[in-house]
Formats: C-alpha cells, structure tokens, sequence
C-alpha cells in the first residue's frame, strides 16, 4: 500500500470521523482507508466507522502501527442509528468533531430502471444519501458550537454523467446538491462542505468486483481502464482522492466550500462526460 503522501501536520489536534472506512479485501488500498491513514498522518485523531468491524479495526491498527491516533467502531448506515452513533461516539472520546468523512457508496443490485426492485432503491437510498444526511445531522450542531467544521463526501464523477447504474448516480447526484445546501446553510457557522468526484482509481472494489463478475484476470482488468484515463499513468490510486480530501479538510482550503471536485485524470474534462459509462 504505497502511500505518496508527506505527513506535515496539517490536521494536528482534530479530530476526524470517517464513514466506510475499512474494505473489502484486494490488491490496493480503497477510499475510506487511505483516508483514514492520511488524516491520521497529518496530525487528527481518527474514529474508523464501518460495517465491517474487523476492516475498520484493521484501518485503526494500521493508523496505530505508524504512530497515529485511532479507534474503531461497527455501524450499519441502513439504520439511522448507524449514523448518529459515531458521530456520539466521536464526541464522547474526544469532545468534538471536527472532520466528517462519508465515503459510503454501493451498486449492489443495480438493475436498468425497467427491472430495478424497489427494494434495491430503497436501499442504495438509504446508503448513498440518507446516510450523509442523518450524519452531516448528527454532527452539525457540534460543528456550529465549535464554529467550524468540515464535511466531505465521496461522490463520482457517474454523477454528473450517465452511467449503467441509475440508482447510484441518481443517488451520487443528490449526494452532489445535498451537500451544496450543507455548505451554504452552514456557511456563516465557519462549516465547509465539498464532495470529491473520483474517476477511474485502482481500489478493491473497482478491482475485484470486475475480476469476479467478468471472469477475467485483474491485469486485464487494469489495463482496460488505464486505458481510459487521458492523463500519463492511467488510473488514479485511493491517495489521489485521500490527499484531496485532505487538502479540502485543510486551512489551505479555508475559502473552498460548496464544491465538486474532480479526482479523475482529465476524464470529466472530455467532452459530455462521455466515459463515466464505463465505470459500471
């Protein structure tokens, strides 16, 4: 897990919540990890919530082995109180919090529109969308007390473009406008809220779902969507969008809220966003 991220301190004496940050297992690092460590590097303390406790604690000991800060803690994002309680358990471990991080987003079940079960929908909803609500809720009147706070979400540049997956780039663009009227309402508390749009970027769950689904080799896999990337070297790594969101958690972000920020290579930059189609 090769991290070309410089610790400098960035972050000292925060405090950082980071929703999904364990994963599933693979070759690569994923979003909520790398996150999670290169928070941890640039000085905050991280509290590591996932479904699955044994990858976020394994996020935490990672974090631990280089000398951060971290603890884990399950949750289940489908249930309101998956969402509420690390934002509580943030505040009773650290009295504050200064860093949500929702890097929650599935596919799992996606169907075209004529075929999709509404019981699919209902979930990726509550998933993709409903989870950053009930957290940005659970973690603003601290943030408002505080007088400032940060809020980034992980959406996809499928959210400005068409994608075989209606659900969930319905989904990432609500995830889009949501967090724009966070940013705005919250504005004049000293709160910022952005979203970082990923391209092609090489983590387990790009990977292997892939590899498993299509029966081919994960080489095979790479080189396809390499091959989609305008910018020299292909695809990005899960520490292109860590060290992005770290940057937007950052002062040297302090004027930057309301955002849509690419993480794709030049991708979104084509013309209609023509690629995003192949991201399913």
């Amino acid at each position: 897990m090769s991290n070309p991220g410089t610790p400098r301190g960035r972050l000292a004496g925060r405090t950082a919540l980071v929703m999904g940050g364990g994963q599933q297992a693979g070759e690569t690092v994923g979003n909520g990890r790398a996150a999670a460590i290169r928070y941890a590097q640039e000085g905050a303390a991280v509290l590591v919530a996932d479904l699955d406790l044994d990858a976020a604690e394994e996020t935490a000991r990672l974090i631990a082995a280089e000398g951060g800060r971290a603890a884990a803690i399950r949750c289940d994002v489908t249930e309101p109180a998956g969402c509420t309680d690390p934002v509580a358990a943030c505040i009773a471990a650290h009295g504050r919090i200064d860093i949500l991080h929702n890097n929650i987003g599935m596919t799992e079940g996606e169907r075209e529109l004529s075929e999709l079960d509404i019981a699919v929908w209902d979930r990726l909803v509550d998933l993709n969308v409903r989870s950053v609500f009930l957290t940005a809720q659970a973690a603003l009147p601290h943030m408002r007390q505080a007088g400032s706070g940060v809020i980034t979400s992980i959406s996809s540049i499928a959210s400005v473009s068409y994608l075989k997956a209606p659900v969930y780039s319905t989904t990432k663009a609500a995830m889009n406008m949501l967090t724009k009227q966070i940013a705005v309402a919250n504005a004049s508390y000293g709160i910022r809220a952005n979203v970082i749009l990923p391209g092609f970027i090489d983590t387990p769950l790009s990977i292997e779902r892939r590899h498993r689904e299509r029966g081919i080799d994960r080489a095979t896999v790479r080189t396809e969507r390499d091959a989609k990337v305008p910018l020299k070297g292909g695809m990005g790594s899960a520490w292109d969008v860590a060290n992005a969101a770290v940057f937007l958690a950052s002062d040297e972000a302090r004027f930057i809220t309301g955002i849509e920020l690419p993480v794709d290579g030049g991708q979104s930059a084509l013309a209609g966003y023509r690629v995003a189609a192949d991201l399913a």
